[in-house]
């Protein structure tokens, strides 16, 4: 869609925001000039939506106005610009227009740059505190996003667009929740904006559950990972790993079971004692792939998603879902948010498909480039055994194809490749299938796979198929 068509499609959308005489707000945006606000002047009739724009550009300006903050471009920011801002409208209007009107205040806070150095700098925060009725409560709507566009002029009308998007999908939500994320990216494309998180917040929004609006901006590509707290909240990633030395594991968590746990606790104990830890331990992540949640007919079940995710915050983990299909694309991920020592849980089973050249034919060095992508100083592989009645494998014991082998022996010799000690005593042949499929027959055994959290939860909601 060329320029033209983009404007067009978002001067429409503000001109039926300001056609619509019960709609009335402000604008205040920092960083990127009045991009947003810029549409509903051009659109006509502003004078029915706009109660004031601001663009706190100076930052003694806006210290005064907002209150000081360590960083500028942050969500504490954007809170305090929706709270001051939503807080004046109704003090100024709510008895003069209050009865008929559904107050608003938007924000953005977004750093721009030229990217000629190929690093992606241009980031921001968006959100919009609204009322969905005269005299209602307040609801809250808040985004980052990436704009990937190399010049400045680009981003700032990608987020121009973004902006519009995301004020009418507010006023005017589709009928499907999920939809609400399409919205946001109507008239752009995923080459132009990221949005790698998203939070949906007050009484008109509680039927919306974030965790399934989070898990769309994967699946429909805004994103490529999204993360969840300890507590199953959304989190923003960059902020929440920022310089944090990470663990994650890689799983189908369809139920978790103790050996995933008995396994993570090894690692652990081994990576918090390796040289290149300063600090006391790792910050853990349980990643789960689209692909494990993507069912035969390519659909996602979202009660199973939630099952997920619900048995693992019970636990106290918090969860990355994402589209990495290889490793090196989840490090390349992590990377970008911390410079910190990172270390990737694999099973030793994993090892023949990690060395096969035919996952690394998208890549023009092949599966050096993957390998070169996957390590680095601070990355660490840590391999835990397979072992059944036949066979124990593990990272020392793998012989990988001849040519090679040299690749290989570098990674061990240089402990960049590490198996997990102490591992004798867990059983890793127990997979969630196993689970599943003692739940389906009802036989009780299954209690003594799952740690005693989970196992709780399982049987007081019912969850995976189980049936007292």
């Amino acid at each position: 869609m060329d320029k033209m068509q983009r404007d067009v499609s978002a001067l429409r959308k503000a001109q039926h925001i300001n056609n619509e005489d019960s709609i009335y707000g402000t604008f205040a945006e920092i960083g990127a000039g009045q991009e947003v606000a810029r549409h509903f002047f051009q659109a006509g009739n502003a004078s029915h939506t706009i109660a004031k724009t601001i663009s706190a550009y100076d930052m003694t300006f806006s210290d005064e106005i907002y209150g000081k903050e360590n960083r500028y471009v942050c969500e504490a920011r954007l809170l305090k610009m929706l709270e001051h801002e939503y807080q004046l409208i109704e003090e100024r209007l709510r008895s003069k227009r209050g009865k008929q009107t559904k107050f608003f205040a938007f924000a953005d806070t977004v750093a721009t740059s030229t990217q000629d150095d190929g690093q992606i700098k241009s980031h921001g925060w968006l959100g919009i505190r609204f009322q969905t009725k005269p005299e209602g409560a307040y609801n809250d709507i808040i985004l980052h996003v990436k704009l990937w566009d190399r010049f400045r002029l680009q981003q700032t009308e990608a987020l121009g667009q973004l902006g519009v998007n995301l004020i009418h999908m507010a006023f005017y939500p589709p009928s499907k929740p999920e939809d609400r994320i399409a919205e946001l990216l109507d008239s752009l494309n995923t080459k132009r904006i990221e949005v790698n998180m998203i939070r949906f917040s007050g009484p008109d929004l509680q039927h919306i559950d974030n965790r399934l609006m989070s898990l769309e901006l994967v699946k429909q590509h805004l994103t490529e990972a999204v993360l969840f707290g300890a507590k199953s909240e959304v989190l923003h990633a960059g902020d929440a790993l920022y310089r944090q030395p990470i663990l994650i594991q890689r799983g189908t968590y369809r139920p978790v079971t103790s050996s995933n746990l008995d396994v993570l606790r090894k690692v652990m104990n081994q990576f918090s004692q390796h040289p290149l830890m300063a600090t006391s331990g790792p910050k853990v992540l349980l990643e789960i792939t689209m692909a494990s949640l993507t069912g035969k007919e390519g659909q996602v079940d979202h009660e199973d998603f939630l099952h997920r995710v619900d048995t693992l915050s019970a636990l106290g983990h918090e969860v990355l879902v994402s589209n990495f299909r290889m490793f090196w694309k989840m490090k390349f991920f992590l990377r970008q948010c911390t410079d910190q020592p990172i270390g990737i849980v694999v099973g030793a089973h994993l090892l023949e498909r990690l060395f096969d050249e035919q996952f690394y034919a998208d890549l023009p060095e092949g599966i050096l480039g993957g390998m070169s992508r996957l390590f680095d100083d601070r990355t660490r592989l840590f391999v835990y055994p397979y072992k059944d009645d036949k066979i124990c494998m593990t990272a020392a014991a793998y012989n990988p194809p001849p040519k090679l082998q040299h690749l290989y022996k570098h990674f061990l010799a240089n402990e960049l490749m590490i198996d997990v000690l102490g591992c004798d005593e867990v059983d890793t042949t127990i997979q969630s299938s196993d689970v599943r499929e003692l739940l389906e027959k009802r036989d009780v055994k299954w209690k003594t796979l799952v740690p005693d959290k989970a196992r709780q939860l399982i049987e007081e909601r019912q969850l995976f198929g189980y049936r007292p």
